[in-house]
């Protein structure tokens, strides 16, 4: 989900580009620049997980929104720091704001402005006058940290303290540890919270202290109150379990309770060991939480935390099956080596790659497994004791089905497999697959049913492996069908407006619908995402045989079409996308509003009531090239190859692209469809490198749930996926060669660039620098075509791709074959597979 913010907001943060950040340690970037320099004379396996750079994307100029934290792939628990200010994440680079703590459950790469989660903060103190004199309320505990001092790799994370206190924490799937090193000879107490959360939304719960036992468990319940991502009204229940004492190693003196608030209340109860609270039905929130210290003033602390969403006795039991009796290096070991198995997934030739790009390229993949979070067996509301696989923080499936998806197609079916499972489950709870979701709450659709385009993108690649992966496609079928057919009462959070959809041909600007509801904005880019998610139903039709089916919906597909104005007008090209009425007339929206050149900063262009744009947090300039089953079309209505690329072109240069929003992913790769795949080549170079860089700002915008960690790295490659199709285009690689194992295929498939040249890396590609696509054999091998080759035909079966490039532009400068297919051109008619086994 992209930033909610007024655009006004957005130009305003600009100014703050020229801030100084004294964060992370320079130490990170030196760790990284030598484990890459020393690659280059290993023999040996690499420890990928050295190329990792976590901080990639917490800055405060382009604000990332990513989580450095502690986590294994895919974990429940995050474990980092909650800083002040805008932070959503919990951790931000910016030096000016203040810590609050350290806290065990964060998302990662979100677009809401209040953050999620963020429960269960803890904070060491010092407290030289006693019990009595600990800060314990927000503003009065909050510190700056010291410049220079963060560190974090995968499976790690750490910062120092204005105090000299050092904050370490490492992670399993559902707790972790948590360790501090205190000044020598001070006393070391800790405030921890009940009540306190990122976005503010505690709605009561309890705390008990078991002195005994050295346990502190909490339990509470908290709201969605990010800005414009869910329902206010709906709350999810969380618990903590916090063990003290490191098995013996540590002893409690004093312990007890504490409340405040902004107002005056600041109160400790030293002994007391519970706390009680419900919501504060008059508004406002009690701060509250314990406050303890240990005896024997030790210079370090350990604790132990894990975390649920059943039940404090289940954060309990996870602490001590995961992490157990396990010292602070042990976990940290075990979190490294689940981490180094899903990033040597794809082994790149580090040698001979410039150090920037395996640097990006490695923690753009290290962040596209770091969510949606793994909350299997932790399940809540519908999904209760559910047998199927449970994930959290869906950060919308709108943002995920272009790139990051079918990524994880090429590498990890077996996880692809569990969160399917996880969208068709929705469909059995609700009746209807999840759109958005976080905080085990669901959240605002932007598109409408994008699930469609996830599962049918699975369906088509592993349909054969289905069963064994425990998918069953009947069911898959049925989930889609539900979210094509069924129009929900309510339709914000989960389904479609397909009753108006079906009767006009498209969404019907200021319709009259009197069986549903929900927000009547984005009329345009409903009606071109309902139009391609139809276009995902239509693929398992066919793959199931289903033709009645698959009619009705290729037809449906084409209903992007209905929204196309072809006498609108903007910078001299005819053509755009636009809403419409219920009788047939367009309503003007000028193609360039809520675009990067809109000189109104405060016009709606989200969720907002006020949006009357009709295209979501998009303009039509960027809107009128979405449909990726059928560019063919776009390319004809836009008057052909020469004005299509010529058009193309101009969206980059008049500064309507934006690289950080979903709908713009494709974009680059255009130049394909017009016969001019050098452009492409020369557009994606261009992209990448005014857009993404190796510092916490490298990243064009909130990572979208590793949306932007996924684009960069297919670009990287060299490739870019065509969703719910088999098909991959072909770019030019920035990386001389690298290998992709899919270990559940046992299959290995090695892309090998020959003539190479490295000087051609960068954002403009020189003159004599060899780069643009000559050849391409799979298998010793030529394709049809130099632009796009199929899943089917080299990543599913193994083996060795050539790509030669060379660096006379004009020769190559078309497809010598077929440029990629389109529904309109008899494209994708008949679903690749392979014979099943008798």
């Amino acid at each position: 989900m992209a930033k909610t913010f007024p655009r006004s907001w957005l130009l305003a943060a600009s100014a703050l580009a020229g801030a100084v950040y004294a964060q992370p340690s320079p130490g990170v970037q030196q760790r990284i620049d030598q484990a890459i320099k020393d690659a280059g004379n290993n023999t040996g396996q690499l420890d990928y997980t050295a190329f990792v750079n976590p901080f990639i994307g917490t800055g405060a100029v382009t604000y990332g929104d990513v989580c450095p934290g502690a986590s294994i792939p895919f974990g429940m628990a995050k474990i980092t720091a909650d800083f002040t200010g805008y932070a959503p994440a919990g951790y931000i680079t910016d030096e000016t704001q203040y810590c609050h703590g350290l806290s065990p459950l964060h998302d990662s790469g979100t677009g809401s402005s209040l953050g999620t989660y963020g429960n269960f903060e803890i904070l060491p103190l010092l407290c030289p006058g006693g019990f009595d004199s600990c800060t314990t309320s927000l503003l009065a505990r909050q510190i700056m940290r010291k410049n220079n001092t963060d560190d974090a790799y995968p499976g790690y994370f750490a910062l120092t303290l204005a105090n000299d206190i050092r904050m370490e924490a490492t992670s399993t799937r559902r707790a972790g540890l948590e360790r501090f090193t205190f000044p020598r000879g001070s006393t070391p107490y800790f405030v921890l919270d009940l009540a306190n959360d990122l976005p503010a939304s505690f709605a009561g719960g309890t705390m008990n202290i078991d002195p005994d036992q050295g346990r502190i468990t909490i339990g509470g319940q908290w709201g969605s109150r990010c800005f414009n991502f869910g329902p206010s009204e709906y709350h999810y229940q969380a618990f903590a379990c916090y063990d003290l004492l490191n098995g013996g190693n540590q002893t409690l003196a004093e312990y007890g309770m504490w409340t405040a608030d902004t107002y005056g209340l600041d109160a400790k109860a030293k002994g007391v060991t519970s706390l009680n609270q419900s919501l504060n039905l008059i508004g406002g929130i009690y701060q509250s939480g314990a406050l303890f210290s240990y005896a024997n003033n030790p210079t370090e602390v350990t604790i132990r935390v894990g975390v649920s969403f059943v039940s404090s006795e289940q954060a309990c039991a996870n602490a001590e099956s995961e992490v157990g009796g396990a010292s602070f290096e042990q976990v940290v070991a075990a979190s490294s080596a689940l981490w180094q198995e899903k990033l040597s997934k794809i082994e790149i030739d580090v040698a001979n790659t410039p150090a920037n790009v395996t640097e990006m390229f490695y923690s753009s993949l290290y962040r596209s497994f770091l969510t949606p979070n793994n909350a299997t067996d932790e399940t809540q509301g519908v999904f209760a004791n559910t047998t199927s696989f449970y994930f959290d923080s869906l950060y919308c499936s709108w943002d995920t089905f272009r790139t990051f998806y079918p990524l994880l197609s090429l590498t990890s079916p077996v996880e692809f497999a569990q969160i399917v499972d996880n969208y068709v489950d929705g469909w059995r709870k609700n009746g209807w697959m999840p759109e958005c979701r976080a905080n085990n709450l669901p959240g605002w659709t932007q598109g409408g049913s994008s699930a469609d385009n996830i599962v049918s993108h699975f369906a088509m690649a592993y349909h054969n492996e289905a069963a064994a992966l425990g998918i069953d496609l009947t069911d898959l079928y049925a989930a889609m069908k539900a979210d094509g057919e069924d129009n929900p009462l309510e339709w914000n959070t989960e389904g479609r407006q397909v009753n108006v959809y079906q009767e006009y041909g498209y969404v019907p600007f200021a319709v009259f619908d009197p069986s549903s509801t929900g927000r009547q904005t984005r009329e345009g880019s409903r009606t071109l995402e309902y139009a391609f998610e139809d276009f995902a139903i239509r693929q398992v039709a066919l793959l199931l045989n289903n033709s009645a089916d698959a009619a009705t919906y290729e037809n449906r597909s084409l209903f992007y079409r209905n929204v196309w104005d072809a006498n609108v007008t903007s910078d001299g090209f005819t053509g755009f996308a636009q809403k419409r009425h219920m009788n047939g007339s367009f309503a003007y929206t000028d193609p360039i509003d809520c675009s990067e050149q809109d000189t109104n900063t405060s016009r709606a262009c989200s969720l907002q009531a006020n949006n009357e744009n009709g295209f979501y947090e998009s303009s039509s300039w960027e809107y009128s090239w979405y449909a990726p089953h059928d560019t063919a079309h776009l390319v004809e209505a836009m008057g052909g190859n020469a004005t299509f690329v010529k058009r193309l072109e101009h969206f980059f240069n008049a500064g309507y692209y934006l690289a950080g929003n979903e709908p713009s992913f494709q974009t680059p790769v255009g130049y394909h469809y017009a016969n001019k795949p050098t452009m492409s080549v020369d557009r994606v170079r261009d992209v990448v490198f005014t857009n993404f860089d190796i510092t916490p700002d490298g990243i064009p915008g909130n990572d979208d749930q590793a949306a932007m960690a996924s684009v960069l790295t297919w670009h990287l490659l060299g490739l870019y996926p065509v969703p719910s199709t088999s098909q991959i285009l072909i770019l030019s690689p920035f990386i001389p060669s690298y290998t992709i194992h899919n270990s559940y295929l046992n299959t290995s498939t090695t892309v090998t660039v020959e003539g190479y040249d490295a000087n051609s890396v960068q954002q403009v590609i020189p003159a004599g620098a060899a780069a643009y696509v000559q050849k391409v054999t799979v298998n010793g091998v030529p394709t049809a075509s130099r632009c796009h080759f199929d899943f089917y035909d080299t990543f599913r079966i193994g083996g060795n791709i050539t790509i030669s490039v060379t660096s006379n532009k004009t020769l190559v400068n078309d497809c010598a074959g077929p440029v990629p297919e389109s529904i309109s051109t008899g494209g994708f008619a008949v679903p690749r597979s392979i014979p099943l086994i008798a």
